[in-house]
């Protein structure tokens, strides 16, 4: 008999709920210099509808239809059993993977973007702001944008609008608006271009840009819209989890043993992992672990403070492992994983020792993804080629062991529009870089005096 390696649930098998972190693991507030933020202040940045769900503590929100319907374009997503992968390594662990990459835009970023973009339209906003690093957000937010109506304006890093230049094009087909950042649209990106006229941009300018241009719109019809690290985001990306709980259940699957997802702010990770996290802080004997770039290692090599989500400090402060909010991040070709901070929820769960974060350098990574290319036939992101790894790092500690564990991870996105860093790869012109401490030492005095968590 035929093996079976995909596990397809029905659209009407759609979770209708997602599932809060925030009710289980309470976060520090978002804090200003006069103390919390309260929900109201966020009223020019977000629709309040998003700010309630930012701050909630229930534990399920329903689902809107509207939304729900929107989703169905492409999920449920498969589960994939990595049969040929699991032989390449000789394993007696059995892998699974989520497939995101099946959405229109290729990567997970879907799931949340067009969750905010209905939310928006709800509200009565008739145009988003946005930044994207290496542009699977952008290109996500501009195709839900298209859906349902909305202009979208999308700051991109500028290493990663020179390196991607497909991306740009996916978002001007869905009808989104890119430029170059730090761009002489903005105050923030003005001064940072003064400053220095070379710099390659961080996602921390970006963000400094997209708020900028929303709350300044004199018509007070624009929001902004962020694809990772608020906690509402993360809940939108639940639904992967969920549906991953669904379908280990038909594939026979009791326990679930180890679960992976790359980190840059935290969004694909969390919506695979907080919902077996769930089943970890009840008890659940699982490994959950983020995995991150070794050239911006947030989780393992900076500390817990209090910092703002964006360069210009134009964010409340928030708590979560940051390397500064003016760090400027090597250019790797994971462009998606250059943040210098975390998701709030992500962090907050890493600081009570519930995930074991790891770091891994870009050759490594590479090298798994080619793997995964040549045993499973799809090409990752350069952002899931750091997931890959650890799962094979993991299969392989299971055959030293020779223990038949359970490993599931996120599979994000393809890499079809990031072939330039494979390219590089391939030609030997990659090289791996370490993050020096005093770099990251440099970059904390600015948080000296600030609140700790």
């Amino acid at each position: 008999m035929a093996k079976t390696r995909k596990i397809v649930l029905r659209e009407d098998e759609m979770p209708r709920q997602w599932y809060n972190l925030a009710a289980d693991l309470p976060n520090d507030p978002f804090m200003s210099p006069d103390g919390p933020v309260p929900a109201e202040a966020w009223a020019p940045v977000f629709p309040m509808n998003l700010v309630e769900q930012e701050y909630s503590t229930q534990r399920w929100i329903d689902i809107p239809e509207g939304v729900l319907e929107l989703l169905t374009r492409w999920r449920p997503s498969p589960l994939h059993r990595a049969y040929n992968l699991e032989a390449a390594i000789g394993t007696p662990a059995r892998i699974y993977y989520k497939n995101e990459s099946l959405s229109p835009a290729g990567s997970h970023k879907p799931n949340t973007a067009v969750a905010q973009a209905w939310y928006n339209k709800e509200f009565g906003i008739k145009r988003l702001t946005t930044e994207t690093g290496a542009g699977q957000w952008g290109s996500a937010l501009s195709f839900a944008c298209s859906l349902v109506g909305l202009e979208c304006k999308v700051f991109m890093v500028r290493v990663s609008f020179d390196q991607k230049p497909y991306r740009k094009l996916m978002m001007q087909a869905w009808g989104g608006n890119c430029v170059a950042s730090p761009s002489n649209e903005t105050q923030a990106g003005r001064a940072i271009l003064e400053k220095d006229p070379d710099t390659p941009g961080s996602l921390g300018i970006a963000i400094s840009e997209a708020i900028e241009a929303a709350v300044t719109d004199p018509t007070g019809q624009t929001r902004y819209s962020l694809g990772s690290v608020l906690n509402h985001v993360m809940m939108h990306q639940t639904i992967i989890g969920l549906e991953a709980k669904k379908q280990l259940k038909i594939a026979g699957e009791k326990k679930v043993d180890v679960v992976i997802g790359c980190a840059g702010g935290g969004s694909n990770f969390a919506g695979l992992a907080f919902p077996f996290l769930y089943d970890k802080i009840h008890g659940a004997d699982i490994d959950i672990i983020p995995v991150e770039p070794a050239s911006c290692p947030t989780l393992t090599k900076a500390p817990y403070l209090y910092d703002h989500g964006d360069t210009a400090k134009m964010t409340p402060l928030v708590a979560m492992y940051t390397l500064g909010h003016s760090f400027i991040p090597p250019p790797i070709h994971a462009g998606g994983l250059r943040y210098h901070g975390m998701a709030p929820l992500v962090s907050k769960a890493v600081s009570k020792g519930l995930m074991s974060p790891q770091a891994l350098h870009q050759l490594e990574c590479y090298e798994a993804g080619i793997l995964f290319a040549k045993t499973e036939g799809i090409i990752p992101a350069p952002e899931t080629t750091h997931a890959i790894a650890t799962t094979i790092n993991e299969a392989k500690k299971a055959k030293e062991e020779g223990k038949e564990k359970v490993i599931i991870f996120n599979f994000s996105g393809h890499g079809l529009m990031d072939l330039t860093g494979y390219d590089k790869y391939l030609a030997g012109e990659l090289t791996n870089y370490d993050l020096p401490d005093d770099v990251i030492k440099e970059n904390l005095k600015e948080l000296e005096g600030y609140p700790k968590p």
